[in-house]
């Protein structure tokens, strides 16, 4: 059994939202942290980096209020994911301002750092970091992470390749914290696979993509719907790291996806010019053959409670 801080603990199901550049802002986070899982924003969605501190207030202030008049079903606790890569130059400033509020859950991508894991436990915070393999999940909580994310195959965003299989069995044989499993989840089903293979968490963000509270244009959140893992492309071309894209959205912008030209790993950018990369290429992981329409967020959440409930009856549990 794993040891998890008590803020994961109680989820009304065990996902964690994965934060989404541009398209996850706070309506998104806390309409999932109302139906009882974590809800997630990169910090860099606010922009200019003024606006973080407002959107902060609103979701703690919007959830607190929602416990108050609802103490049978508190929401769940959300989470700011950092980018922690030398290239984003706001690190510092909207770490000051998750620590101003106390931000429950920091999500660290692209890097540990020992200082930064201080500064969070300092507030009473956790550190889930996002790893692709073994390697560099034995540096995150040698750095002082308290818990993963295993990016698999398959996942929306910068994923990994390695099967989800043979990452979660690695970690398990040394880590027995909380572990987040990351890579084409998108049905309760798959919720409750991803426990049964060792992970604490589902870790789900492509799905999201289609609901009405998420910041992305009808024409993305249609794209969703009417994709599935064959229309996925892997490249590096648009942040230097790898990644999966809807090839729709490549051919839009004039590329041939099967033929993208390999991009400079060190010429990476995830500051405040990251967001013209990533405006017209769509990122997606390859679990999207599971989504068949745009819904609500919170009408998705109550699917997949109903899907993984469905799940564990079938199997007793």
């Amino acid at each position: 059994m794993s040891k998890l801080p008590s803020v994961l603990q109680n989820l009304a199901l065990p996902v964690i939202a994965s934060p989404m550049f541009i398209v996850s802002t706070p309506a998104l986070v806390i309409a999932q942290c109302k139906a009882g899982i974590v809800g997630s924003m990169p910090a860099l969605n606010a922009r200019p980096a003024e606006q973080l501190d407002d959107w902060l207030a609103e979701i703690t202030e919007t959830l607190a209020a929602w416990d108050q008049a609802h103490p049978d079903t508190p929401s769940a606790p959300f989470a700011i994911n950092q980018i922690v890569h030398k290239s984003n130059d706001r690190l510092e400033h909207d770490l000051q301002v998750c620590a101003r509020y106390k931000v429950p859950v920091v999500i660290t991508s692209l890097g540990a750092r020992e200082d930064l894991n201080q500064a969070v436990h300092g507030w009473g915070g956790v550190v889930l970091h996002d790893i692709i393999n073994n390697k560099f999940a034995h540096k995150a909580i040698e750095k002082g992470a308290d818990g993963l994310i295993a990016v698999a195959a398959g996942a929306g965003g910068h994923a990994g390749v390695k099967s989800p299989f043979a990452l979660i069995q690695e970690i398990r044989q040394w880590f027995d914290g909380p572990v987040a499993l990351s890579g084409s989840i998108a049905s309760g089903d798959a919720v409750l696979a991803a426990q049964a293979m060792g992970a604490d968490f589902a870790y789900i963000g492509s799905a999201f993509i289609a609901t009405e509270e998420a910041r992305a244009s009808d024409a993305y959140k249609q794209a969703i719907v009417d994709s599935n893992s064959d229309d996925i492309i892997y490249s590096n071309l648009f942040t230097g790291v790898h990644g999966n894209y809807l090839a729709a959205s490549i051919r839009a912008a004039g590329l041939d996806p099967e033929n993208l030209p390999e991009s400079d790993p060190s010429k990476m950018n995830f500051g405040s010019g990251a967001a013209k990369a990533w405006k017209d290429i769509w990122g997606s992981g390859q679990g999207i053959g599971a989504v068949n329409e745009v819904v609500k967020a919170g009408d998705f959440i109550a699917r997949l409670k109903r899907e993984y409930a469905a799940a564990r009856a079938r199997l007793a549990l």
